[in-house]
């Protein structure tokens, strides 16, 4: 590419989204769009986002699924308030929102109600449950993941566990994502939008499908994780020297015989019990008590590059902080600035993707409470008076 090339402009350049969302569901969906190029703003209360003031597990929700987005604080409780909402969907191509069931309706901003202004406008609800029997329910990522079979199937025996993130309020996020990308794509075929309709407890039986059909395949419920017949002769965690932690895999034959060529092991690889991959799943019960004391007086480090020289799956056990100083995430471009609620500076995970070589960016720091307010105002037809007069009835904040 030549030095004065223009970069490739991103696919959902030119959308206008309008988000009414919290917490992590509907930002997720937002977030993905506006990586995407489409300009997103987000309609906060005059307060701001209950993110950007959360502690503990929450502190970091704001700065991680609202970059790439503009803010405007409106009071959707006044009518002025609703007001503006109207004047900034009518540009919209979509609108997201993740409130209870019925809190739309009774703003006047629900699809139904929308749909009859803007028949084109795509309309993306991300719920608890899609409708049905549950629709009434209040739902969290732990209350699917336990109804779901997710936290039985993380957890041990008579422990069920959630899982170590948000993945369906992420992930359900992403499939409403997806989902008003299919229809701006019927909507090129139609010339009509549609709703969307996102759930978590839908999202999560996607993530559990596997093991039920490993059900419906072989008549056995799945066992839980921890205490799961693994499809693969060694697949497990092992204490090594100096009481270091290392996942290590063997998952093929061949791999067995570089395995224990490796490690000095053929004693093992001769062993006509362990000849196949099965034989040495059935064989984990003496199997892995001598591979654990075998490799027990070598480093995680030592093992981890006879593992990568040899080009056999490994891992090493990392908390999450230590990502940011990840030399691949921060060679690939993985990780970008990004500022934080109290204004300093950290980095974040992109997207996991690329498109043409290149990690779709940030192009604008997680908002400040109404950054953009004034001149997403001036947009939508108000005068400078008129703002000024929003901001003193508390219809609108002041600019940041």
């Amino acid at each position: 590419m030549s030095q004065d090339a223009s970069p490739a402009p991103l696919p959902y350049a030119g959308i206008r989204v309008v988000e009414f969302t919290h917490m992590v569901m509907g930002p997720t969906c937002g977030l993905l769009l506006g990586d995407l190029g489409a300009e997103v703003i987000k309609v906060e209360p005059i307060e701001g986002d209950s993110t950007r003031r959360l502690l503990g597990s929450g502190a970091g929700f704001f700065p991680t699924f609202n970059r790439n987005k503009k803010s405007i604080a409106l009071d959707l409780k006044k009518p002025e308030g609703i007001e503006a909402a109207l004047r900034l969907i009518a540009s919209a191509d979509i609108v997201s929102e993740n409130f209870k069931p019925g809190t739309m309706k009774k703003l006047g901003l629900d699809y139904e109600t929308l749909s009859r202004i803007h028949p084109r406008l795509i309309y993306v609800s991300h719920k608890g449950f899609l409708p049905g029997p549950y629709d009434h329910r209040t739902a969290l990522d732990e209350v699917v993941q336990m109804m779901g079979g997710l936290a039985y199937m993380t957890g041990r025996q008579g422990d069920p566990l959630r899982a170590g993130t948000s993945v369906n309020d992420i992930m359900g996020g992403m499939f409403g994502a997806i989902g008003s990308m299919a229809a701006l794509r019927q909507r090129e075929l139609t010339g009509k939008g549609c709703e969307v309709q996102s759930a978590l407890f839908e999202n999560n039986v996607f993530l559990v499908a596997q093991h039920m059909m490993q059900f419906a395949a072989t008549g056995k419920a799945a066992d839980p994780m921890p205490s799961r017949i693994s499809a693969w002769g060694i697949y497990d965690v092992f204490t090594v020297k100096d009481g270091e932690q290392i996942f290590l895999a063997v998952v093929s034959d061949k791999q067995w015989a570089v395995f224990c060529q490796a490690f000095e092991l053929m004693d093992l690889h001769a062993d006509p019990r362990l000849a196949t991959n099965n034989d040495r799943v059935r064989a984990r019960d003496w199997l892995m008590p001598q591979l654990r004391s075998r490799l027990a007086d070598r480093s995680a480090a030592e093992l981890a590059a006879a593992f990568e020289a040899n080009e056999l799956p490994f891992a090493p056990i990392t908390q999450p902080q230590a990502l940011f100083d990840d030399p691949h995430l921060n060679a690939t471009g993985g990780l970008a600035p990004v500022r934080m609620n109290d204004g300093s500076e950290s980095k974040v995970p992109l997207m996991p993707f690329t498109l043409g070589g290149e990690r779709p960016g940030i192009r604008l720091q997680p908002p400040r409470l109404n950054e953009q307010g004034t001149e997403l105002l001036r947009e939508a037809g108000y005068s400078d008076e008129e703002i000024a007069a929003l901001v003193d009835k508390g219809i609108t904040a002041p600019a940041p």
